[in-house]
């Protein structure tokens, strides 16, 4: 018999997949003519029950259902389901959370729920329940196609209450807001969106030497370093060097990123190899690039002004930066936040904006950036003409000589092992 009932169960099943809805039903019904309490039977005639209008039969079906299968919690959201049909909010609601005491990452069920909440009016308890169930899904990508149109809603209702909220923040600390010092404005309306969802922190992930216990800045104040205004100063001196070594030697200028055969490039397939993001180094990884240096003399005094990071085969590093039209340089990390980045913009079109963490800048020429790179960033030249700047790395000033040195010999050390 046990053979018999396995043969049904597999027919009925394809008859279903082939919306052949009336032998599906009568399948099941010699299923559960054999084997009464057969879970799958009680649970598929009760949907069949249900496709028909017969709610009264569904609610039984569906009951005996769970009786015969009490973990599954998919029974229950029918049976939901069906009390829904038969106008009755209370059992149905009762139903989804006997679903979600069973499963609570049930991700028809946490829908369910916050469907459920929306349709009674509680918009705002339905939006957490929503962003809960955002949370248990797949990426966006993989969401199951079953789910796809609720899943779509949901992000839908998340966003407009994220918006709603926003609003209502900004309306309530307007007043305290003002009150703050404009350098730190920005702490708390990252304060804000993080409140309200619509982002998430950001700290420092170094794909090298990590100090923990130092704060994530994503961008510091400019008069924090006494050196700013001098180079700023020769801003026009350092431009006019950039400009003769890009006519006159585009060849120098090479692919930013370049991975090797069989490594992986992740985010940087698009950029790997490319002059899209090229760079004329003055000084890479410690190494000081003699025969660029003496192509740009102003550019290098203006440098060696500027008391530079020292980090064992990693630092100082200078380079012109160029960045072609439309090009869009992905999110990623830097080496370590023990320097700063700093970037001297000397030609910026309209349409061109960076990101450090949360925070959005523009590009001003002759005005510095300066930034902790170890902090998740991206940039962008949406124009029509080259974007170049001036990159090179401090230190963090937030740390000691004594310190400076210890940065210096643990990645000494680190080289040495890699060597051993």
């Amino acid at each position: 018999m046990s053979q018999q009932i396995d043969q049904l169960v597999q027919a009925a099943g394809l008859a279903s997949r082939a919306g052949r809805w009336q032998e599906a039903e009568r399948l099941w019904q010699q299923v559960r003519a054999l084997a009464p309490q057969h879970p799958q039977a009680l649970y598929s005639l009760g949907i069949h029950a249900l496709q028909r209008g017969d709610a009264g039969a569904a609610v039984g079906l569906l009951q005996a259902a769970h009786q015969a299968a009490p973990s599954d919690p998919m029974v229950l959201l029918s049976l939901g389901m069906v009390q829904r049909e038969r106008g009755d909010a209370d059992a149905e609601w009762q139903a989804i959370n006997a679903a979600l005491a069973l499963d609570p990452y049930f991700l028809a069920g946490l829908l369910a729920k916050a469907n459920h909440l929306e349709r009674h009016g509680r918009a705002r308890l339905a939006a957490q329940a929503y962003k809960n169930a955002l949370t248990v899904a797949p990426p966006e990508p993989h969401w199951p196609d079953m789910l796809r149109q609720q899943l779509a809603n949901a992000k839908a209702r998340v966003g407009q209450y994220q918006d709603e909220f926003a609003e209502f923040l900004a309306h309530h600390v307007g007043g305290p807001r003002a009150a703050l010092d404009a350098g730190v404005r920005g702490r708390w309306d990252e304060a804000a969106s993080i409140m309200v969802g619509r982002s998430k922190p950001y700290h420092s992930d170094c794909n090298q030497l990590c100090v923990p216990r130092l704060p994530a800045i994503p961008f510091y104040d400019r008069a924090q370093f006494s050196w700013v205004p001098e180079l700023e100063a020769r801003t026009y001196e350092i431009q006019r060097e950039m400009r003769e070594v890009l006519r006159n030697e585009q060849a120098e200028f090479t692919p930013y990123i370049e991975y090797q055969p069989g490594d992986p490039v992740n985010q940087w397939q698009e950029l790997n190899h490319s002059r899209r993001w090229s760079t004329y180094k003055l000084w890479s990884y410690a190494q000081p690039v003699h025969e660029h240096l003496q192509r740009c003399p102003q550019t290098r005094a203006a440098l060696e002004a500027v008391e530079m990071a020292q980090i064992a085969d990693v630092c100082p590093n200078a380079m012109f930066s160029v960045l072609a039209p439309h090009t869009h340089i992905p999110p990623h990390h830097g080496e370590t936040n023990a320097r700063l980045v700093v970037h001297l913009p000397l030609i910026v079109p309209e349409g061109c904006s960076y990101r450090v963490g949360y925070e959005r800048r523009g590009w001003n020429v002759g005005e510095v950036l300066i930034f902790d790179d170890s902090i998740e960033h991206e940039a962008r030249n949406d124009s029509d003409e080259l974007r170049v700047v001036l990159i090179f790395d401090v230190w963090n000033p937030l740390l000691s000589l004594a310190e400076r040195e210890m940065v210096d010999a643990m990645m000494r050390a680190h080289r040495e092992f890699l060597a051993g």
